[in-house]
């Protein structure tokens, strides 16, 4: 986290509270500035942050070692610099970017930048004196009067306030209430007014900064957290790939019935295979079981040839043939 931002002052603005008092506004343009330089106790002597401001507007080409200086953080030139601290748990490096959002609504804010210049001006103007009368004859409207002592100590006190040059001074005006912060735009919106003219630089600082504070974490809006998740689906997605490599099992599709060769008949075929028990012969063939039948028939309970019908004695050479 960082103490604050540099900025630009845009200009003025006013809305309404629930009571209908007037409120008045200040938008500035805060960032985006990135950081150029981090400076440790180790080498620089103090801890602080040298960011810049980027700007749409090009800037010219600086000398050689100012060159060299952007070039070693890896960022382009740019022409405001300014340094501010920041907390020593942040892991913050060189070219990262600082954005608005570092501040919310309803945080306290001091803001700093150069007053509007007045020329000289006199004491009336410049110190709030109130002058002489106005009146005809009076011959004392707006002089400063007497300014020192007469005898001791016989010279002007160090501090007196005398006519001079008014404005154009470093101001900063402190615990600002920031009204809103607009991230996508870079606006930061305070309530209250802000030293400078209109695009006048100006800096921004949390009011309750401590470098020792432990970082706050940003909380992350639902919208966003859609697409993490999503992100967390596709990195398990290749594990699961690596079943979608195998082939698929082929369906087995049921083929029609060929002609002469039905599913019956693949079943039968099967049978013999899985009805055979153990320790059981195979039923014999029907050729043996009539050879085998004849030969336990005894010759006495056959009958004679001479015996036999007619169409049994047609058949009998018929059976010899076969």
């Amino acid at each position: 986290m960082v103490e604050g931002l540099i900025g630009r002052k845009i200009g003025m603005s006013q809305t309404f509270d629930q009571q209908g008092n007037v409120i008045p506004l200040t938008v500035i343009k805060a960032g985006p500035c990135t950081v150029i330089q981090k400076k440790t106790e180790e080498k620089d002597g103090y801890s602080v942050l040298q960011i810049g401001l980027v700007e749409e507007k090009g800037v010219k080409q600086p000398i050689k070692p100012v060159q060299g200086h952007f070039k070693k953080a890896g960022v382009p030139p740019v022409k405001i610099l300014r340094e501010f601290r920041f907390a020593q748990e942040a892991k913050i490096k060189e070219g990262d970017q600082i954005l608005v959002d570092i501040f919310h609504e309803g945080e306290k804010v001091h803001v700093t930048g150069t007053s509007k210049g007045k020329g000289f001006a006199s004491v009336i103007k410049r110190w709030g004196f109130r002058g002489g009368k106005a009146s005809h004859g009076s011959m004392f409207h707006r002089a400063p009067g007497s300014i020192g002592a007469s005898a001791f100590p016989s010279r002007v006190v160090k501090g007196k306030k005398l006519p001079g040059h008014m404005g154009d001074n470093k101001t900063t005006i402190r615990n600002l209430t920031v009204v809103q912060a607009d991230t996508e735009s870079n606006l930061l919106v305070v309530k209250g007014s802000v030293p400078g003219a209109r695009n006048g630089l100006v800096l921004v600082r949390k009011a309750d900064f401590d470098i020792h504070a432990p970082v706050e974490k940003k909380p992350v809006p639902e919208e966003e957290k859609k697409p993490l998740e999503e992100e967390k689906l596709e990195e398990k997605r290749p594990e699961e790939k690596k079943f979608e490599d195998k082939k698929p099992i082929p369906e087995e599709k049921e083929s029609a019935p060929e002609e002469g060769k039905p599913e019956e008949k693949k079943l039968e075929e099967r049978k013999p295979e899985e009805e055979k028990p153990e320790g059981k012969k195979p039923a014999p063939e029907p050729e043996k079981q009539a050879t085998e039948e004849k030969e336990m028939i005894p010759e006495e309970t056959m009958p004679e040839k001479e015996n036999r019908s007619p169409e049994i004695k047609e058949k009998a050479p018929e059976e010899k043939k076969e």
